[in-house]
């Protein structure tokens, strides 16, 4: 089995963006002491295989992990040392957002091993900050910047979000303009998504808001690509670019199907062969469910043979180097090429995709219009 992921999920934040449709809620002291508990339960009693599993990469995702005190933090990672065999090179990732870490707090995470970044930028316009929800302001942002590099953080991921409502493409360019000029390791760019039963899409509905345009959207996407090239970011996944050697290896395992072990209400798991499962969402009831022995898991799903070939390749499309359809054929026995031809042949034409020997691929514009291309593996 390849080595494994853990992923933490931490629900609380100060506020709640007006695009977040994610599982999280307000800070509140008593209940995060509980919940820091709770997933230390969870971890102590998980069952998986007869034998330790080995783990090489932890994410604390969210929320906003760094609500966590370092304390806090030390017990969850004390709890994954115990449980699990932990590799010595294991990337440990934190998110964070701007303006709720300071140099003291930044330098104990790191003396516990936190040895990379991730933390929401979002745009370093504060009009659009607020439209957001968002807490910093760029100010905070270039702030936190300077004080991970100053507390020895060498590995930072920026994330940034196009298309926000409103905004133009000269807008988005500087945006990118600030961001590459502080040359981060990692840089996830988003095209905003809008979920309903969002404040946002409540915005936009009523007339409050703008309508992202799509032709500005795809516009910002092709600047997005440009721009990153020129400046030496290698485009390795749809909405993710990297100075050589930065990917993400903890997000690379859910595009190439090795197993995440997530902890926390909401999380996912995967075992890396067919079973996936889900957590309580609710982060209370979650609290509760441990406290009184009760399960967790709220829902498991077996995939049949059909399902995991087909995750294979509209998640393994996903990285722009894209599914080696031969190695595809040796474990699922199914035959790509055959059983959707005239597919492969339309999105072919369309410039959607490239394939080459045994590789298939996105092209740039086949990432921009991925879903049209992943629907026909579903």
């Amino acid at each position: 089995m390849n080595k494994a992921g853990i992923y933490i999920h931490i629900p609380f934040c100060r506020a709640r963006c007006s695009y977040c449709d994610f599982a999280t809620g307000a800070y509140d002291a008593a209940l995060c002491e509980r919940y820091v508990r709770a997933v230390e339960d969870e971890i102590a009693s998980f069952k998986h295989d007869d034998n330790p599993v080995e783990v090489d990469t932890i994410y604390f995702g969210g929320g906003t992990p760094s609500l966590l005190a370092p304390a806090q933090v030390e017990t969850i990672l004390n709890s994954v040392h115990k449980r699990f065999r932990v590799a010595s090179n294991i990337e440990v990732t934190m998110e964070m957002n701007p303006g709720t870490v300071t140099p003291e707090t930044l330098r104990a995470y790191r003396r516990l091993g936190i040895n990379r970044a991730s933390f929401g930028a979002q745009t370093f316009d504060d009009r659009h900050l607020r439209r957001l929800g968002r807490t910093h302001s760029a100010d905070d942002t270039r702030r936190t910047f300077d004080d991970l590099r100053a507390n020895g953080y060498e590995n930072i991921s920026f994330d940034l979000i196009a298309a926000l409502p409103g905004q133009t493409l000269q807008a988005w360019s500087s945006n990118l303009d600030e961001a590459l000029r502080l040359r981060p390791e990692h840089l996830s760019l988003y095209l905003l998504e809008v979920h309903e039963g969002t404040p946002l899409a409540a915005q936009i509905r009523s007339g409050r808001a703008p309508q992202p345009d799509e032709d500005t959207a795809a516009e910002m996407y092709k600047i997005m690509l440009e721009r990153t090239a020129t400046e030496g970011y290698v485009h390795y996944e749809i909405s993710n670019f990297c100075r050589s050697g930065y990917e993400s290896r903890h997000n690379t395992k859910y595009w190439t199907g090795a197993p995440v072990f997530g902890f926390g209400c909401s999380a996912h798991s995967f075992d890396g062969r067919n079973t996936r499962w889900s957590n309580e969402r609710d982060a209370r009831r979650f609290v509760e469910a441990l406290e009184n022995g009760r399960e967790t898991v709220v829902e498991t799903i077996k995939l049949e043979a059909h399902e995991a070939a087909a995750e294979n390749i509209f998640l393994g499309l996903r990285l722009m180097r894209g599914v080696d359809l031969g190695e595809h054929r040796k474990r699922f026995g199914a035959d790509v090429c055959r059983e959707h031809a005239d597919d492969l042949a339309r999105l072919t034409e369309a410039g959607l995709i490239e394939l080459s020997g045994e590789r298939l691929k996105l092209t740039s514009s086949g990432a921009l219009l991925s879903n049209e291309v992943f629907a026909v593996f579903v």
